[in-house]
């Protein structure tokens, strides 16, 4: 076993010490001790003419106080036919132990900040594999883009201490219609791995309306082509896992939120599905054993248990400002927070017992009218 993992180890480490001289980007080391993150929210505003994260002290009660904004160094970006859903994706900002990953989906780049309290310092920007950038996803090492357009591909990435380095052949075509209107619902939406990190999943919304899975090598690389699970009508949007490992999935076809188990061979087992009784439920969060869905037309956030076998129980529905997109749940599991786009606002939650939503306050982010991607620690 140890013999196993030192030749895994050494693989990697070959294959990035070869990609990094091929791997452009703008890096700078982190200072020492920059990676020990406090109670913070940060909020990505996809600005067109130049994208920020802006950053937000949570208070105990889970109110936000604005504590700086950061350039990304690229521009933001917006799929046709979006309002206040600019990308149309989940994990387009998403923070892993010590560094936080935001996509420049104008620029074709993603930026790397390090990450102490509320203060972020910029180490690295680099190309995404790709065109326009929409989700990220990261496990021990390995960190996946997912780009977009011109039919989607997802790009592979080792982490080297503070700094990614881009592996060329971890570069995977999802052979999507490039061509398929609207373009807001005809792009892919996520890219996350399984909680044991064997397996890497893809959303395709109304393209295809399929969750591709591919198996991910002890070494990171993905198998050459994903198994397609097709969900005729669904829309696939977004994705997240319950404590036991089940697959939970928005569904913006169905307006409901289906959960699945993942077999060996990549397919999927419908587990159970619950509607939301709303209108675009496209995103979806959760803590422990409860799930939070938002809905982009309905305004506002539905509510289910799952307390890890999969099953849904539904616990009702709480309305926010319009545009409801995506959100977070807060590192020590008491606070939701959700985007609404029409407006650029964060609508802060306090979650209790048994998953009840108590509204704890609103904050508008500056330039953060149809942003999307938010992480709170």
């Amino acid at each position: 076993m140890r013999t196993a993992v030192r030749l895994a180890f050494a693989g990697v480490a070959a294959i990035a010490a070869t990609a990094l001289f091929a791997t452009p980007a703008l890096a700078s080391p982190a200072p020492a001790g920059f990676d020990h993150p406090a109670s913070a929210v940060f909020v990505q505003t996809d600005g067109l003419t130049g994208n920020a994260v802006v950053a937000y002290d949570r208070a105990p009660d889970g109110s936000l106080h604005q504590a700086g904004t950061y350039a990304t160094g690229g521009l933001g970006g917006q799929l046709a036919g979006s309002v206040v859903d600019h990308l149309a994706s989940q994990g387009s900002l998403v923070y892993d132990r010590g560094l936080l990953y935001a996509v420049n989906a104008g620029s074709d780049t993603v930026t790397v900040f390090a990450v102490r309290g509320d203060r972020l310092l910029r180490i690295e920007t680099l190309g995404s594999g790709g065109a326009f950038p929409v989700s990220v996803a990261t496990h021990g090492a390995f960190v996946y883009v997912l780009n977009a357009r011109n039919g989607g591909t997802v790009q592979g990435y080792v982490r080297l201490g503070d700094l990614l380095v881009r592996i060329p052949s971890w570069n995977r075509a999802l052979g999507l219609n490039a061509a398929q209107t609207p373009e807001f619902t005809s792009t892919p939406g996520q890219v996350a791995f399984t909680p044991d990190g064997s397996k890497l999943v893809v959303t395709t919304k109304g393209n295809g309306s399929a969750i591709d899975v591919f198996a991910v090598s002890r070494f990171g690389a993905l198998s050459p082509q994903p198994v397609k699970n097709v969900e005729s009508g669904a829309v696939p949007f977004a994705v997240t896992f319950d404590a036991g490992g089940h697959l939970v999935v928005a569904e913006a076809g169905t307006n409901a939120v289906a959960t699945f188990s993942i077999q060996a061979d990549g397919t999927l087992a419908l587990v159970a599905q619950a509607a939301t009784g709303q209108a675009a439920t496209c995103w979806i969060a959760g803590t422990g054993a409860s799930l939070f869905a938002s809905n982009a037309g309905g305004n506002s956030l539905s509510g289910f248990r799952d307390v890890g076998t999969g099953s849904l129980v539904a616990l009702g529905n709480t309305p926010t400002d319009v545009g409801t997109v995506d959100a977070a749940v807060s590192g020590d599991g008491n606070f939701l927070y959700v985007q609404t786009g029409k407006a650029g606002i964060v609508d802060a939650f306090r979650i209790g017992a048994g998953g009840s939503l108590t509204a704890v306050g609103s904050v508008v982010v500056p330039n953060g009218i149809g942003g999307e991607g938010i992480a709170a620690l």
